[in-house]
Formats: C-alpha cells, structure tokens, sequence
C-alpha cells in the first residue's frame, strides 16, 4: 500500500517479541545500526488482550535502561485492535485474519520464534522455525497478491476513513483487558493466560490447544460460522453471551498446561 499509493519504498523485518522474554535486543541493535529509531514501527496483525502490546512497552523501555539505542517507539499499529490497545489500527471490528489460521502458509513458511540457548547464542538474532516441508501449500504471495488487487477499488475510502480516525479519539481504553480479567474470574479460571479473546485467538485455540469452552456474542451471525464448526468437530460447548467487545472468546481448560494439546484431538467435558 505505501508503494501503490505513495510511491514509498519501506524495508520490512521481521523481529521476534515472546511474552516473559521479552524482544530480541541484537535485532533492535542491528535496526539502530541502520535507520534512526524514530523512524520505526512496530506493526502487528491484531490485539488480543494486549498482552504483546504491554510486552513491547516494557521491553523497549527496559532495552533502553539496559544502554541500548534510545528513541525506539513502543507504541504498536495494527490492522485491527478489537481490544482497543492502540492508537494506530485499521479497524476496531474482530475480523479473522488469515495468518490467524493458516499461520506460516501465508507467512513465507515462517512462524514461531526458536529461543534456546543450544541453539540461540547470545549475540545471535531469535531463530524462527521454517517449515520446508508445507512448500507445496504455501499461499503467501497470493496472499498479498489478492489483498494488493483490491487496492484500487478501496482508494477513495481509505481518504476518507483516514480522516475520520485521525480526527476521532483514538486513545486506548483497554476494554478488551478488562473484559478478560473479568471472564477469567466469572469462569473460575484465574488465568487471563487461558483467556484467548477475538476470533483469531479463539481459532488458535480450537486448532491448538485444549479448549474448555467458547464465548460468542449474541447475534454474531456467519463471520463465525468456522468458529461453530471447529467447535463442534472438537465437542466443546459454544455459549452465546451478551455484551462481549469481542465477537467471540476462547477459553483453554484450566486443569491443563498453556502448551497443552488433547491426543484425540477433543475438548475435556465442559462443567
């Protein structure tokens, strides 16, 4: 879009961020090395609760105290933030993005960070996992590809939408946290951890993890129709609830570990 529409031409990287670890601070050094930090931006796909948001303010600052380069925004944009975490979005609508789902397919094979020390030295750059063996179903450029065809047809909307965000108050009101922690306790979870809010997260959860049970919000309609059906194939109980500022959330058992993953592929009965 910066070259389609501006005519800019802008380097991309690619910088590993791991909630409890922190950013990968050679990486940071390798960018101030090359470009002013001020120039900079972090950008992600979407929010969640805003976990990696409140990461990456923490580890900037904490890069910095430490005699890294200095003037790093720790700000993040993304294209959509339904947990109202940033200033800087696409949309605050919970629209499922791809690379929620097909993960490294629409990512160049490319997906999770590799952090260990047998492997990760301690002047090298986070490792990242390349999955040669998924090639065949690699969809990344058509990926960009069809999204860069409809560039045209949105042009004008965007001028306008453009200007109605820069004028509107854009503050983050952190409604998406504080919906979580409240889940978290009316559940008997106790782990905001285990609460995987918004459609990308909740889809993660289904193909992942050990889901316990799924909250949609009432009148959702078709944008989670995948939702239903994933649910379903994994017998976990989908329970519509009102006034949820996500259009659904996931919530992992909490008898089991966040890594977990059930054998038969099924939920653990619902209490």
């Amino acid at each position: 879009w910066a070259a389609h529409r501006h005519g800019l031409d802008l380097p991309h990287y690619a910088v590993s961020i791991v909630r409890g670890r922190g950013i990968d601070a050679n990486a940071l050094r390798w960018l101030a090395a090359r470009h002013d930090p001020a120039d900079i931006v972090f950008v992600d796909g979407w929010t969640g609760k805003g976990a990696i948001t409140r990461e990456l303010a923490d580890a900037v600052r904490e890069f910095e105290a430490a005699g890294g380069p200095a003037g790093f925004s720790p700000e993040i944009a993304v294209l959509a933030d339904p947990g109202s975490c940033v200033r800087t979005y696409g949309t605050r609508e919970d629209f499922l993005i791809p690379s929620a789902c097909l993960n490294s397919t629409v990512s160049g094979l490319i997906s999770r960070t590799v952090l260990r020390a047998d492997l990760v030295g301690p002047d090298d750059f986070h490792g990242g996992k390349f999955y040669r063996e998924l090639a065949d179903a690699d969809v990344s450029r058509h990926f960009v590809d069809a999204v860069a065809a409809r560039f045209d047809e949105v042009a004008d909307a965007v001028d306008v939408r453009v200007k109605e965000l820069l004028s509107a108050d854009r503050a983050p009101t952190w409604e998406g946290w504080a919906a979580v922690e409240r889940i978290s306790e009316e559940y008997g979870i106790h782990d905001v951890n285990l609460v995987k809010p918004g459609v990308g997260e909740t889809t993660r959860v289904l193909l992942r993890r050990v889901p316990w049970k799924i909250l949609a919000r009432k009148g959702a309609g078709a944008d989670l129709d995948h939702v239903r059906l994933l649910a379903e194939q994994r017998g976990v109980p989908v329970e519509e609830v009102d006034e949820l500022p996500y259009t659904c959330v996931g919530l992992i058992h909490p008898q089991y570990t966040r890594g977990a993953t059930g054998a038969d592929g099924k939920a653990v009965a619902s209490r």
